[in-house]
């Protein structure tokens, strides 16, 4: 499971950091790395990006447990 977990914020990671670019500069790397934003390929890690940031909600009970046992 912990290799999901890093792969998940790997890909929520770079799609944070895609989203930068497009914001500053309308430049949308996945896009430019895989051949435009209507290719298959770039559909899939789009898809991939939204799926792990889906996925990595269950974050958020972790992060919460973690400040509640650190203030004890």
């Amino acid at each position: 499971m912990k290799a999901l977990d890093s792969v998940a914020l790997a890909l929520v990671i770079v799609g944070g950091l895609n989203w930068l670019l497009v914001g500053l500069f309308e430049f949308d790397l996945v896009a430019t790395i895989f051949g435009g934003s209507t290719t298959i390929l770039a559909k899939i890690i789009y898809v991939l990006v939204g799926l792990s940031a889906i996925y990595c909600l269950k974050l958020f009970p972790l992060i919460a447990n973690k400040d509640r046992i650190d203030t004890m």
